[in-house]
């Protein structure tokens, strides 16, 4: 079997990083272990191991890593996550004070609202149809 196991996000910031997508998204903390050079390699994960692709959290390194914080997709949506429970989820979240850009709406692929990361990522909270 092959996958996808990560991608790399660029941040500004591991700790801040991780408490949100811990705590406002939910995801667990796979891996958080500090690196030789002083960076760390810092792992999480949307759902149970082995069921997704992860987000290696890199803090940017230089100019061309910084610019691209909070624009890794050009501003299109580059990241989407799936849910069982669109409702639970988009509460959840809207609670945590996570900015969704639209309200949830229905396409024939399934239920989604897009909303941004801490640095203004764009990505879809998606319930799939049926």
């Amino acid at each position: 079997m092959r996958r996808v196991a990560l991608v790399t996000l660029f941040v500004d910031d591991y700790d801040e990083a991780i408490r949100f997508y811990t705590e406002a998204l939910g995801f667990r903390l796979v891996e958080d272990a500090p690196r030789p050079d002083g960076s760390r390699w810092v792992v999480v994960d949307p759902g149970p191991p082995g069921a997704g692709t992860g987000l290696l959290l890199a803090r940017a390194k230089g100019e061309a890593q910084a610019a691209r914080v909070g624009d890794q997709a050009g501003g299109r949506v580059g990241f989407f996550l799936h849910t069982d429970d669109f409702a639970r989820d988009h509460a959840r979240m809207a609670a945590a004070g996570v900015t969704f850009l639209e309200e949830p709406r229905h396409e024939p692929y399934g239920t989604v609202a897009v909303f941004q990361d801490l640095y203004g990522n764009r990505w879809d909270l998606l319930q799939p149809a049926g």
